[in-house]
């Protein structure tokens, strides 16, 4: 026999417990060869396995191998190479175990190898928590066995960090989930609560079968039957004379439309007039109609009852309204107007331009219509109204323009200001610091020097004016003091008045 083939049997022998001269008598009972010379185990029965593919064999079948003694120590450690959690554990040799373990981790790794060098009980897994000074934290699943009569106990670990990890990651989702549970409930409640609290009748109807989804109380009243019974009929089917697919083209046509449109329809139920105002949105993919239900006979007498008051407050307001097509032409006007213009007849002022009745005339109509075209309206303008005998009045105007018709139109409401004027303050001061100067002039100056000194005083002043009523239209400002636009952008540098923001 050579020499290494000795020596590995002693090994073999020793880790056995038995003299190497007993070795092949336990090896011929373990081993059956066969004609063909392959090697079986017989029942009951280990083959014996060379120390060197030992350590292989364990490495494979675990992710850590520690062999520690009864006391704890550990005399050699064995770390797979796939575990890469486990690989500070390389270090461990010769210190005690205990020292890599947490707190609770070594009361439990005590009780059970107390139990199982005292009781020799079969090795049941355990989990124990590593820690190092390394940075090592890792959960790992351990069997204990005993490997010889020293003393020695193998422990076979598992890496459980993966699965700790897919179990944090599932008490994530668990709890995303639960969260998303949550504000489910809450949005539906909220929904829920707005639906049944809210004055107006509301229908969600699915655009692809047509079936009510959703119904509050005040729509069930309308439509004269309980809110729950409705849940999943078919919209058509509560209205008369009403085919499904016609039906549903119809309310995606309005939905569709860009100006607020509504179906008037009566219900199979209870025989009501209703009008019906779609609008249709997506939600999570399906298509949906949102249908407002309105009894037809009350819009009518809400509408009737704003255009009477409407019509009173024009007839009969204190403030002054004007109608006005885009060019601003008069179309109509109210009373008011009439007294604040001396104009006998409202056939005498139809047909003119606005423009004949304000001191600057096209300027401010130009101003005016400008901004409010531009921003849907303009309020507190301030300039003076020229009545037909040739008298002034200040006045303020606010102007809206109506563009949700065939023909837009502007309407401006004029307010007389002349009592208050006094009491205002102005919109443009005169700076201190050129009214001193001008005074210091006397007696130091010549009469033509303090005229031109002033002169520049007044046209800063006028300018800093018409910036302000044309909200800073620079091509406005420059008509109303008639000047160039050039000209205009000349004195406004001159002046240090270019700071103000552009049109």
């Amino acid at each position: 026999m050579r020499s290494d083939d000795f020596a590995a049997r002693r090994r073999a022998a020793r880790e056995l417990g038995v003299e190497h001269d007993e070795l092949d008598p336990l090896f011929a009972e373990a081993v059956n060869v066969s004609s063909r010379g392959a090697k079986y185990w017989n029942i009951g029965s280990i083959p014996l396995i060379a120390p060197d593919v030992l350590g292989g064999i364990i490495a494979d079948i675990s992710d850590i191998a520690i062999v520690i003694a009864e006391d704890g120590k550990i005399l050699s450690v064995l770390v797979n190479n796939v575990g890469r959690n486990l690989a500070a554990g390389k270090d461990w040799q010769g210190r005690d175990l205990r020292e890599f373990l947490t707190s609770e981790s070594v009361e439990k790794f005590d009780s059970q190898l107390d139990a199982f060098v005292t009781e020799g009980e079969t090795s049941v897994p355990t989990e124990l928590n590593h820690i190092d000074g390394a940075g090592l934290e890792a959960p790992v699943r351990y069997t204990l066995h005993s490997i010889g009569p020293e003393g020695a106990i193998l422990m076979l670990g598992r890496d459980q960090a993966p699965v700790a990890e897919m179990q944090q990651q599932l008490v994530k989702a668990q709890m995303a989930l639960e969260q998303d549970y949550e504000d489910q409930r809450r949005t539906e409640t909220r929904f829920r609560v707005l639906m049944e609290q809210g004055r107006d009748a509301v229908v969600f109807v699915s655009a692809s079968t047509g079936r009510i989804s959703d119904v509050n109380t005040a729509a069930g009243a309308l439509l004269g039957a309980p809110s729950h019974d409705l849940v999943g009929s078919a919209f058509a089917q509560e209205f008369e004379s009403r085919r499904r697919g016609e039906f549903l083209a119809s309310l995606t046509a309005k939905a569709a439309d860009e100006h607020v449109s509504s179906v008037e329809l009566t219900t199979r139920r209870s025989k009501r007039k209703l009008n019906i105002t779609p609008r249709l949105f997506r939600a999570a993919g399906e298509r949906m109609l949102m249908c407002r239900l309105e009894d037809a006979e009350d819009a009518e007498q809400a509408s009737d009852e704003l255009s009477e008051n409407l019509s009173g407050l024009y007839q009969e307001g204190v403030d002054a309204i004007v109608f006005t097509d885009r060019d601003g032409v008069i179309r109509a006007a109210n009373e008011a107007f009439l007294n604040l213009a001396d104009v006998s007849h409202l056939t005498a002022i139809k047909g003119r331009a606005l423009a004949d009745y304000l001191v600057r005339g096209a300027v401010d109509t130009k101003v005016l219509i400008e901004n409010a075209s531009r921003s849907g309206q303009m309020r507190m303008f301030s300039t003076k109204l020229i009545s037909e005998y040739g008298s002034q009045t200040s006045v303020e105007i606010s102007a809206t323009y109506l563009n949700d018709r065939a023909h837009p139109a502007l309407v401006f409401v004029i307010r007389d200001t002349s009592r208050v004027e006094a009491l205002r303050k102005p919109g443009v001061a005169v700076s201190d610091d050129g009214v001193r100067n001008v005074m210091e002039l006397v007696g130091s100056a010549t009469l033509k020097d303090i005229v031109s000194e002033t002169t520049e005083v007044v046209e800063k002043m006028c300018i800093e004016t018409a910036i302000e009523l044309t909200r800073n239209n620079r091509v406005a400002a420059a008509e109303m003091l008639g000047l160039s636009r050039q000209s205009l952008y000349v004195k406004l540098r001159k002046y240090d008045l270019l700071s103000r923001d552009g049109d």
